[in-house]
């Protein structure tokens, strides 16, 4: 597997700036996790270390050694694309062997590295099937088993869940983080979905306008996130912030370097309740998830919070109520967005 190094990285298309100074270094056998919205140039950046695109600036190593200039097929990668890209007319045996016989290898050896992958991925009954006789999830798993037969250096997905429905959903990320471990392989994963960042990686990559955020695991960026678009992005639903100028003089500061402007808190550290003291607000819609329920209350101060709590069918939309914050669980944000409360 491979240990993959990224040095001040960069990728424009003509005047336009996509990727703008990338550094970033990569472990053997982890799971990183690329995420952002769309057009933060996460998917740019796994097809420059995929040696899909060139790059502008910097340099890209692979176990110490200098790849930037070495075609897609020079890298020893292997990428799952949102796209299946199966040949339709051939069984899933010859799918996955594709690959292997255009390399030149020997059918003995062809056949052994499809039996070895198919039994990895479940996909031993499945061998003789065409693609139209298979599902979405089972399609994408043939796609991952044509990557893993050619025992790459690390293996790079591109979204490859979006095309699924919910449920696939669920069940191929619980089949790539069982992959991950069977393999133990090098992983970098790209989605715009935060939930299956939070899910699958080993640390997380948060990328916005073509440069990182913050880098940390799943955890540390939910409780210690570094900054406003992290502690918005990360976690569903996102954490409330409060401006602090702009909550009918209740909370007015005066703004100057250093000093908060945005409160933040997560929905599951605001209390609520039918009565007593706090902020006043009205539901404005209920969300009941099983075990769950989600409160948007409109308060008082003119803005909108979420408060997360057990079942409760004393609570109904419409009903005026009091929140109240956990106090060791605020976050403060300066004026550019910074978080002042970030432990070191």
């Amino acid at each position: 597997m491979a240990q993959i190094s990224i040095q001040g990285l960069k990728k424009a298309f003509g005047h336009t700036p996509v990727i703008k100074g990338v550094d970033l270094e990569i472990a053997d056998k982890e799971f990183v996790v690329f995420v952002g919205p769309s057009g933060c140039g996460k998917s740019t950046m796994l097809r420059l270390i995929a040696g899909l695109e060139e790059s502008t600036n910097g340099k890209i190593l692979l176990d110490g050694d200098d790849v930037t200039s070495l075609t897609a097929s020079e890298r020893g990668l292997a990428m799952v694309f949102q796209s299946y890209a199966l040949y339709p007319h051939k069984t899933v045996r010859d799918n996955m062997a594709f690959p292997l016989r255009v390399a030149g290898m020997g059918r003995a050896e062809v056949d052994k590295e499809i039996d070895k992958a198919a039994d990895v991925l479940q996909l031993t009954a499945l061998l003789d099937r065409k693609p139209k006789e298979l599902s979405g999830g089972q399609r994408q798993r043939v796609a991952i088993g044509r990557c893993i037969v050619r025992n790459p250096k690390a293996f790079l997905f591109d979204e490859p869940l979006s095309n699924l429905d919910a449920a696939l959903r669920v069940e191929m990320r619980v089949q790539i983080a069982k992959l991950h471990r069977q393999l133990d392989a090098t992983m970098i994963y790209v989605t715009h979905d935060q939930v299956e960042a939070m899910t699958l990686a080993n640390r997380i990559v948060v990328f916005s306008a073509g440069r990182i955020e913050q880098i940390g695991s799943p955890l540390t960026l939910y409780t210690n996130p570094g900054n406003l678009f992290v502690a918005t992005f990360i976690g569903s639903p996102k954490m409330n912030i409060i401006s602090m100028t702009e909550a009918g003089g209740k909370t007015q500061r005066a703004l100057s370097d250093g000093l908060p402007t945005h409160l933040g808190i997560r929905p599951e550290h605001v209390h609520i309740s039918s009565s007593g003291k706090g902020l006043s607000g009205t539901i404005s819609v209920s969300e009941h998830l099983g075990a769950d329920s989600f409160f948007h209350v409109e308060t008082e101060t003119g803005q909108t919070l979420i408060a997360r709590g057990e079942l409760a069918d004393d609570l109904h939309e419409g009903d005026p109520v009091v929140l109240t914050f956990d106090s060791e669980q605020i976050h403060l944000f300066d004026a550019n967005g910074s978080c002042l409360t970030r432990s070191p």
